[in-house]
């Protein structure tokens, strides 16, 4: 007999979710303020390897102002191992995410060369880009957002892709063998020191994945300045509308969504020995169902699931993903769940699980959580947060097993 399955309600979250309206000219309003020297200079530019929202648009911001100031910009990608570690697959990373020779109008010099800077003052070898330690100048452009790994000062920012990213394979293998949460700032002060960094350009998204805040890191404040946008990007940090689940399927996982492929701290799995993992939100199963296709087969993240389905694992990339993984050192989020042959089967085998009247959630992936599926009990616990877009929705699949709804 198949599987009955519960009723749920297609809901919205209440958000405040601002928006930047004006993105060129935020960009240039912020790097005014620093008065940089740019006529002359050979400038490198950071592009890493997220899905950040507008980020072709931004790094092409900066180019251009770089040029309008008399200075000759190119641009490093900065993703540490991502890429598969080479320089042709972090060339293929930027060009899927618009940044390329043609679309930037300037040289994008990928290497997978280093420079050894020295040691951090907790023994951590730093090592940075080559090409960018040879420019004049280089500005670093990321998002700021929570860390997956760790809960700190100074997580997943503009100081990280000095140590991480700019460290290339080298560098983040360093940095995740010494810890990352001591490793980061103590890497980036030595880069400051000794490489050419002229700022940083911290964007901040909101719950929406859209750009809500563009701000200069000046070199001088670039630990704390990091800091202060980390603290607001929190606030704006996607979340599900409960802290207590018995099942939460993500339809879809990858490296466009998070580094790990879901959101460790939105769905309250680390997942790394020593790491004491999140107080909320407590979740007894999650379901995977699905690996977008811009993860190149790196399905980091996996070992997160309790249950997958097999087209999920057929389309894993081992070299891809174990690039990736490896010098992270935490093996158990690359390893396989118990999987089956359809999404169906996949849902149903959890919800057998679960039993009746239990909370639900179906989300699209763990970077867009604003309008979800939940079961009534999860909506009756938190009404007051959530708008009712559609009620008794029934879970449909495809004569492929795969869920439609």
């Amino acid at each position: 007999m198949k599987q009955q399955f519960p009723e749920f309600l297609r809901v919205r979250q209440v958000l405040d979710t601002p928006v930047l309206a004006d993105i060129p000219a935020a960009v240039t309003a912020e790097l005014d303020s620093l008065q940089l020297p740019l006529a002359g200079r050979r400038i490198a530019v950071t592009a890493g390897s997220r899905g950040i929202a507008n980020i072709a648009q931004i790094t092409r911001c900066i180019v251009d102002y770089v040029k309008a100031h008399s200075g000759t910009p190119f641009i490093v990608p900065a993703m540490g191992s991502h890429g598969g570690a080479t320089a042709e697959g972090q060339r293929e990373v930027l060009r899927h995410y618009g940044i390329s020779q043609e679309t930037m109008d300037c040289p994008v010099e990928a290497t997978m060369e280093t420079v050894l800077l020295g040691q951090a003052s907790n023994g951590a070898p730093v090592y940075f880009d080559k090409a960018a330690y040879e420019s004049d100048g280089v500005i670093v452009c990321n998002r700021v957002k929570p860390h997956t790994d760790f809960v700190a000062p100074n997580e997943s920012g503009v100081v990280k892709m000095v140590a991480i990213g700019l460290g290339n394979e080298t560098g983040c293998t360093a940095m995740h063998a010494h810890g990352l949460a001591e490793s980061i700032p103590r890497s980036c002060a030595l880069s400051l020191e000794k490489a050419p960094i002229l700022c940083g350009l911290g964007i901040v998204e909101n719950s929406r994945d859209e750009t809500c805040l563009i701000r200069a890191v000046p070199k001088e404040r670039f630990l704390e300045a990091d800091a202060e946008l980390q603290t607001l990007a929190r606030e704006q940090a996607p979340k599900l509308p409960t802290d207590q689940l018995d099942l939460l399927v993500v339809k879809e996982i990858g490296k466009i969504y998070s580094g790990t492929g879901m959101d460790t701290k939105a769905v309250g799995r680390i997942r790394i020995d020593g790491v004491a993992e999140p107080e909320r939100p407590r979740i007894r199963y999650i379901v995977a169902l699905r690996l977008n296709e811009h993860s190149y087969g790196n399905a980091l993240g996996i070992g997160l699931a309790d249950i997958t389905t097999k087209a999920l694992v057929e389309q894993i990339d081992r070299k891809a993903m174990y690039s990736n993984l490896l010098p992270t050192t935490y093996l158990d989020r690359g390893k396989i769940p118990v999987w089956f042959d359809t999404e169906r089967e996949a849902v149903e085998t959890a919800l057998r699980l679960c039993g009746d009247g239990m909370k639900l959630a179906i989300i699209e992936n763990t970077l867009h959580m604003e309008t979800l599926l939940v079961s009534r009990a999860v909506y009756e616990a938190e009404r007051a947060h959530l708008e009712v877009l559609e009620e008794h929705v029934e879970l449909a699949f495809d004569e492929e097993g795969r869920l439609l709804n």
